[in-house]
């Protein structure tokens, strides 16, 4: 008898593998990012009195807010134990993992009892589950963007595809916000007793979903080649931080002018419009709300602007733009008027899409195939440290100690002023091949 013929598997249907990449991003980054804004909407209007009770609001508001930037702390962690990974294993088995490690975190938090039960403790505890919470989200970014990137790399659409992950962004923060804000319609004491608690507890519900899309997604494409053609990096994040230590650098201060003042607009504005404004806070969480419904209809938009204008110019008319609305939004804010107000929160988000849009397909355009899980991830997550953690933080100081609006407007502008230098440093690959190593591309 004759050997049979070893017939090889059929290659993947590439157009089924990318609907399903954008839909893995999107309903994965979702869940992640739902669990990670329902930490930052309970560290403003929660955690302060379930487990960091004091005498001073302020102490115990700033104090909360700490734990809060525990879990920005982490995220370079977390990029560069999943950007290892990434890089060498592939991106699917790294973004099933962020996604149980972020949803079962999650989860505990809703099931940890307060300071009455544990006493310091429970504040101990929380910071724990808030750093696997940041690790699980640190790497979690970085596989998203790479799955709709590599199999729609030749679509000329990498804007639009990799704006997946930051619509997820979007939705998770408006699926955390309605969740609380229906659990604040409790009468009496029942949304801080157990109300806030039940958000925590849903995201078990939605792990499930995300596993079965990850679970069904093929390799991608670019990745199948590099270990195909044995260039897998052995060690991918020692490599990247000696080639391209520049553009990790760059790239997480092009996260500036967004990222800062995303939280500013959906976090710090809980607090002052709660506490300095005296305002209701049901009204903010619904302004929230809908200027991330906004946001789901502008991120998409703008990226795919950028995948015609070019990346960088995108970029920089979006940072030109958060230079000077930080001024207008406070001035806004600071009228106390219910409806201004609202148009103030909702504006806030489209035009910080301006730059966030085109941040994915930026930064992942900026690091050869070999080593773009470690690299990408490590620039994004990087700015966590610079930018998204302290900036509640530094809102906050700012306000206590100049008693003005203005001050956090100034810092709003020149995080805008530090994105514009960073981005024009950067190479614009908006039109480049980016299969391919970037040193076998003639220049």
């Amino acid at each position: 008898m004759g050997l049979a013929a070893v017939v090889p598997p059929p290659a993947p249907d590439r157009s089924a593998q990318l609907r399903r990449a954008v839909i893995a991003s999107v309903i994965g980054s979702t869940i992640e990012w739902y669990d990670f804004f329902l930490y930052g909407v309970a560290a403003a209007l929660v955690f302060p009195k379930v487990f960091f009770p004091t005498v001073d609001p302020f102490v115990s508001t700033l104090t909360a807010f700490s734990t809060y930037f525990v879990g920005f702390a982490a995220r370079p962690l977390g990029a560069a134990i999943f950007g290892h990974f990434g890089d060498r294993i592939g991106r699917k088995a790294t973004l099933v993992t962020t996604l149980l490690l972020m949803g079962l975190s999650t989860v505990a938090i809703g099931l940890l009892p307060g300071y009455a039960t544990l006493g310091i403790w429970a504040g101990v505890i929380l910071v724990v589950l808030r750093t696997l919470q940041g690790i699980g989200v640190g790497g979690e970014w970085g596989g998203a963007v790479l799955v709709t990137m590599e199999w729609g790399s030749s679509s000329g659409k990498r804007g639009l595809l990799t704006s997946g992950p930051q619509f997820g962004v979007a939705l998770g923060l408006v699926l955390a916000n309605g969740a609380v804000a229906m659990m604040n319609n409790l009468a009496g004491p029942g949304f801080l007793e157990w109300g806030w608690r039940l958000p925590f507890l849903a995201s078990v519900a939605l792990i499930g979903a995300g596993l079965w899309i990850r679970l069904g997604l093929e390799e991608t494409p670019v990745f199948a080649q590099l270990k195909a053609s044995d260039k897998l990096e052995k060690t991918p994040v020692k490599e990247v931080l000696r080639l391209h230590w520049r553009e990790v650098l760059l790239t997480a201060l092009a996260r500036t002018g967004s990222q800062g003042p995303y939280y500013i607009f959906t976090t710090y504005v809980l607090v002052y419009g709660t506490e300095v404004l005296k305002a209701d806070r049901a009204l903010l969480l619904s302004g929230v709300m809908a200027a991330s419904m906004m946001s789901m209809v502008t991120l998409p938009l703008w990226a795919m602007l950028s995948d015609k204008v070019g990346r960088r110019n995108m970029i920089l008319a979006g940072a030109a733009a958060m230079a000077l609305w930080g001024f207008a939004y406070f001035t806004l804010l600071d009228t106390r008027l219910p409806a201004v107000m609202m148009v103030a929160v909702m504006l806030s988000l489209p035009i910080h899409d301006m730059q966030f849009g085109p941040l994915s397909a930026f930064i992942a355009e900026s690091f050869t195939p070999r080593l773009r899980y470690s690299g990408a991830s490590l620039g994004y997550q990087l700015s966590c440290l610079t930018a998204g953690g302290p900036a509640p933080l530094i809102a906050l100081y700012l306000m206590h100690r100049t008693h003005s609006s203005t001050a956090i407007a100034c810092y709003i502008g020149v995080s805008a002023l530090i994105t514009i230098v960073a981005v024009l440093l950067l190479p614009d690959r908006t039109h480049q091949d980016c299969d391919r190593e970037y040193d076998e591309v003639p220049a």
